[in-house]
């Protein structure tokens, strides 16, 4: 039986909640992805050119995350969850999968946004991937999503 983990990141708690549910409909183990320095409000406004968020996408620099996941050679699937920032992964998601080596790995990526889609997200996260590993699926999850519209992702991975 393979073993799974959701191990995601969460600005402002809407992240969070879908990955909890994820996580429990897959019956996985859980990983906050927490940078040292939390995000605050005026952090994260995108529409500030001067904030955290901006510096740190324009200039591609790493996040530094608190803790590691233990045992992560144990895990076979790994959703990995986020709010979309600038049609991609925050830059802590980058920061997050450079520091372990994805090889035999199935990774499930979801987002939640106000407004972005996940067209290139895969595409823009691939560099900072190390190993032979396979994106199986990515799901854009909506506030309007209800817990059945999950459960059936979830079991459509599964299957």
């Amino acid at each position: 039986m393979s073993k799974t983990l959701v191990a995601y990141f969460s600005a402002e708690g809407h992240t969070a909640k879908v990955g909890e549910a994820v996580a429990k409909i897959a019956g996985a183990d859980v990983f906050e992805i927490q940078p040292e320095v939390p995000y605050t409000a005026s952090d994260i406004n995108w529409k500030n050119p001067l904030s955290r968020c901006n510096k740190e996408k324009i200039g591609k620099k790493d996040v530094p995350i608190t803790g590691k996941v233990e045992n992560f050679d144990e895990y076979d699937v790994i959703y990995i969850g986020f709010p979309i920032w600038y049609y991609g992964a925050p830059n802590i998601i980058n920061t997050f999968v450079k520091d372990y080596d994805w090889t035999g790995k199935k990774i499930v990526l979801f987002a939640t946004s106000g407004g972005s889609d996940l067209k290139k997200t895969a595409e823009k996260l691939a560099p900072y991937l190390r190993g032979e590993y396979a994106i199986i699926s990515q799901k854009l999850v909506k506030p309007s999503d209800k817990s059945e519209d999950l459960k059936q992702w979830i079991a459509g991975i599964n299957e």
